[in-house]
């Protein structure tokens, strides 16, 4: 299968669009935020979910349940019927069902969230069966459908409201203290703050003592003189936050923190409760982020019971997921990890032994969707068929043996319904925009919901080809993306810009729809640009031994990497070599900035987004995982600080960066257009005042008219 497909992807060659072609895009069109951009985006079902082995399709006036086996529709709730219940009960109203679920696959009840409430509706009797209502301001919700609680924050602290309505202050920090919220700036797999235990008599959570990290100031311009909002930003080799983990016990009211001893520079993640709810397991990281350690602790007691696992790397670990306790056998956990050289599944049992390597291979497990009713099977989504896809396969415990459940060529995201016998299959493709299949595992049966058609048809719409090329180390295969100019004319030489971000954790290349070509890409083809993408070492989806290549050197394998790419550019007669541009956000502004400065005679123009430009200046856990820290790595932290090249640079370079970005601060750029300034170049500077790190909105067409008002004063 693989073979078939990486031969398919190297060939293929789209026009993304099958008639007559003669209306052009515009920006309205192709961005987001644009007036006419939800018109242009591939036909979706939204919402669509489980209810135990029920597919559930939520409309704006009427709530569908599909029979998974032959597609039957059956009207169970409409949006008259429930908001003359909620009516009734002074609930406020709904406008459409996409934002309800099913928390319990064996009732017949569908959780309806609104401002300071939960309310769970009973679609068989057509009433309210309860509301649980909570605090105003309450953010960071987490519903707990064993004990009908949710947990949240306000301000800095943890709050419940249990089932009986009452509200509970479980934390009552200073300020400086966070309770309840995701820690470690969302690293290592972190994207929230709180657990419940598997019956709902506990509550673990995050404490982040951040009171010794310096203030950061963010700009506030909308009072009439200007004020400053304090955050903390913890940079490279400065102090950090510390963290610890607190259990709240929901029958005593009380709550215990986890003995783990000092936390100073020291991250913990990947939280997992034992199925019994007396032990709990996270994994350790030391700040250097070479060695991890999983624990087990006591949760009646707080002590640490055993040190089950341990990993050491002489660059980085990077535990991203918690174990998984096999179904119906809590003796044993699967535990992910990248030793082998890919994230692969692991058996231990439960006192650390391992059993047996459940898979391998030079591809990686993405994620983990479930099991079967009996646990005999797992589900996984992997880059098994190909670094530039990701399918859904069926992994059996005891063999280890799998079997693709997604057979069409393409990116697939997967949903396991309740007893693992259903998936509602979302994929794309080069050629395909949108297709939502409901497959029968053990059928292997395809049922289609959805095959949404092409929305460019009647415009006129680019060539994109997909190939690959070798690394600067002239063995590693490296993927690109090559957007012809639409009205192509093989005899005419064009301008061409690079997108690229080049960082860890993304990837640019895919076999999704338009080969995972951004809008402004689409647009600027309809300019006459040739568009250009391709995926250096150092980002993701490829393996550690990839994307460890760039350790402690950030921006100087990666650029080489992208030269590569440029000499491919060249090589082709209607590419015109005095006429590169390239553009990028974030790691990809840093980018951006960096090849036009180590290249000043290869890049005529560049636009840099939201750029890192001294990695002294970001933050710890990202930084100090790739570079070391500064006092370690002085070499490397200067060879790629931007602002000692700023005297290279000769072409046009817009910097554009948010005026309260909170993830690459505005220092970077500031500091930047500084070191131009004394080393005597000229840059372009562009701010988007109240932006974080992301022009979102109704503003990010402004962001793209921008840029292609640059790159057509300078470079066309």
């Amino acid at each position: 299968m693989k073979k078939l497909i990486m031969s398919l992807i190297a060939t293929f060659v789209l026009t993304a669009g099958s008639l007559a072609q003669n209306q052009t895009f515009t920006l309205d069109e192709l961005i987001p935020g644009g007036a006419h951009y939800a018109s242009f985006v591939p036909e979706n079902i939204y919402g669509l979910q489980w209810w135990g082995d029920v597919c559930m399709k939520p409309d704006i006036d009427k709530l569908i349940s599909v029979n998974p086996d032959n597609k039957k529709e059956t009207i169970i709730a409409t949006l008259d019927q429930v908001n003359k219940s909620l009516k009734e009960q002074n609930l406020g109203q709904i406008r459409h069902f996409y934002s309800v679920s099913f928390p319990y696959a064996d009732k017949k009840i569908m959780k309806i969230d609104m401002p300071q409430k939960s309310i769970f509706y009973d679609f068989d009797k057509n009433n309210v069966a309860s509301v649980v209502t909570t605090k105003e301001k309450a953010a960071n919700n987490d519903f707990c459908k064993e004990n009908g609680a949710v947990a949240y924050t306000i301000d800095n602290n943890l709050y419940v409201t249990n089932s009986k309505g009452e509200n509970i202050n479980v934390t009552n920090e200073p300020q400086g203290v966070v309770c309840g919220q995701s820690v470690h700036r969302n690293e290592f797999g972190i994207n929230k703050g709180t657990f419940w235990s598997p019956k709902g008599n506990f509550l673990a959570f995050y404490r982040m003592d951040e009171r010794m990290v310096a203030d950061y100031p963010f700009e506030n311009i909308d009072s009439r003189i200007e004020t400053i909002n304090p955050g903390k930003y913890p940079m490279a080799g400065m102090t950090s936050h510390e963290v610890t983990i607190g259990i709240y016990n929901m029958a005593t009211g009380k709550i215990i923190y986890l003995n783990a001893g000092n936390p100073k520079d020291r991250y913990f993640t990947n939280i997992a409760w034992a199925p019994d709810e007396k032990s709990i397991y996270f994994i350790e990281l030391n700040r250097d982020q070479n060695h991890s350690q999983l624990f087990k602790y006591n949760v009646a007691t707080g002590k640490k019971e055993k040190m089950l696992i341990e990993e050491t790397n002489p660059k980085y670990v990077e535990p991203q997921h918690p174990i998984v306790f096999l179904k119906g056998d809590d003796s044993k956990f699967i535990y992910q990890s990248q030793r082998d050289g890919f994230n692969h599944l692991y058996l231990y049992d439960i006192n650390g032994k391992m059993i047996k390597q459940l898979t391998s291979g030079n591809w990686l497990v993405k994620d983990i969707l479930g099991f079967d009713a009996k646990g005999d099977n797992l589900y996984i989504s992997s880059t098994e068929g190909s670094p530039l896809e990701q399918h859904i396969y069926m992994v059996n415990v005891k063999s280890g043996k799998r079997t693709c459940l997604t057979k069409a060529i393409g990116t697939h995201n997967s949903l396991l319904s309740a007893s693992g016998k259903y998936l509602i299959d979302r994929y794309t493709s080069t050629a395909v925009p949108r297709c939502i299949d409901i497959i029968d595992v053990n059928k292997l049966k395809s049922t289609n919901l959805l095959t949404a058609a092409n929305p460019y048809d009647g415009y006129k719409t680019p060539e994109i080809e997909m190939g690959k090329i070798k690394a600067d180390d002239g063995i590693t295969d490296l993927y690109y993306r090559l957007i012809k100019p639409v009205d192509f004319d093989p005899t005419k030489k064009y301008p061409t810009v690079i997108y690229v971000y080049g960082g860890p954790h993304a990837q640019v290349v895919n076999n999704t729809w338009l080969g995972g070509a951004r809008g402004w890409e689409i647009y600027m083809a309809s300019k006459g640009y040739v568009m250009f993408s391709i995926d250096n070492r150092g980002s993701e989806n490829r393996g550690l031994e990839f994307e460890q290549a760039t350790f402690r050197q950030l921006g100087v394998v990666e650029s080489k990497d992208q030269m590569k790419g440029v000499e491919f550019l060249k090589s082709l007669p209607f590419v015109d070599a005095n006429r590169i541009g390239v553009h990028g956000w974030s790691f990809g502004g840093f980018m951006t900035t960096n090849l036009m400065l180590r290249y000043p005679d290869t890049f005529k123009v560049g636009v840099a987004g939201g750029p890192v430009i001294d990695w002294n200046l970001y933050e710890v856990m990202y930084g100090e995982r790739y570079m070391d820290s500064p006092e370690s790595n002085p070499e490397g932290y200067k060879e790629c600080n931007m602002k000692l090249k700023a005297g290279n640079l000769k072409g046009h370079l817009l910097m554009i960066h948010g005026g309260i970005d909170p993830t690459c601060v505005p220092q970077h750029t500031f500091s930047f257009i500084k070191a131009c300034v004394d080393a005597g170049t000229y840059p372009d500077l562009f701010i988007y005042p109240g932006h974080e790190h992301g022009v979102v909105g109704k503003d990010r067409v402004h962001l793209n008219v921008k840029m292609t008002q640059y790159f057509d004063n300078f470079l066309k």
